[in-house]
């Protein structure tokens, strides 16, 4: 057995089989309608659910923080009803390209001045714009387990220390999330990993050694598919056909 497979069958148990199965089957994607039918995009209804928590509303000022490949910024973008600021950050070249491509593919003209893109390191954005934004999303980079399935080598290779080491860094891009928003303000953290290191593990952390500075917010998390963890909610496709993986928890800075 692989260390990737012993270590997600410790973290599971009896579910592990199901849920690696589940994994390797193609997801399902919702086309969504987007600007009053001004065009339409393809994406994974997991997704859809981690960018509507973030409530936003029409003047905010939102950072999608980790932004790549747009899909969550096109229904951000839609929240601000024409209304606000919206600033799509991301570091990778390739990846901004791509970013760059979908807004102005998707977005009417009119509202192309309310979005901006970035391309700074998101560690370093709560130095920049301490206490800006209203709402930000980090969907953090993560082991993405469901690729790894997909790619015999590298699941071959796979060492725990390689979650341990993203779950510091998802930490450290947390910790400038909440400094870029207001007191008050919301950020919505998400990843498509199933490693509860880099999912509750993180929310764990944050709210302990910053207790006096943030809180968990699930009672305004909008009702619909995914399960309760300790600090959040995920959708697995082992129980959610087609939908998934994705971790999501919401928190406001006191």
């Amino acid at each position: 057995m692989s260390e990737f497979d012993r270590f997600y069958s410790g973290v599971y148990g009896p579910r592990w089989p199901g849920l690696r199965s589940a994994l390797l089957e193609p997801g399902d994607k919702v086309e969504r309608s987007c600007f009053g039918g001004y065009s339409r995009y393809t994406l994974d209804l997991a997704s859809i659910r981690a960018a509507e928590a973030l409530g936003v509303r029409p003047g905010d000022k939102v950072l999608d923080a980790c932004a790549a490949p747009g899909g969550k910024t096109l229904i951000l973008l839609e929240g601000l009803e024409g209304r606000g600021e919206l600033v799509a950050n991301e570091l990778s070249s390739s990846r901004r390209f791509r970013l760059k491509q979908v807004i102005e593919g998707h977005v009417p003209p009119p509202l192309l001045g309310l979005v901006g893109v970035t391309a700074f390191d998101a560690n370093r954005f709560g130095l920049k714009k301490e206490g800006y934004f209203d709402r930000v999303l980090l969907d953090a980079p993560c082991s993405s387990e469901a690729h790894l399935l997909l790619e015999d080598p590298e699941q071959l290779a796979w060492k725990e220390s390689r979650t341990r080491q993203l779950a510091m860094r998802q930490y450290s891009l947390l910790c400038s999330a909440l400094l870029t928003v207001k007191l008050g303000g919301v950020v919505v953290y998400s990843t498509c990993s199933i490693s509860p290191l880099e999912n509750d593990g993180v929310i764990e952390r944050v709210l302990r050694k910053k207790s006096e500075r943030v809180r968990l917010d699930l009672d305004s998390v909008p009702e619909g598919i995914g399960e309760r963890t300790g600090y959040g909610f995920q959708i697995f496709p082992d129980r959610y056909p087609g939908a998934g993986p994705i971790f999501w928890t919401r928190l406001i800075r006191t």
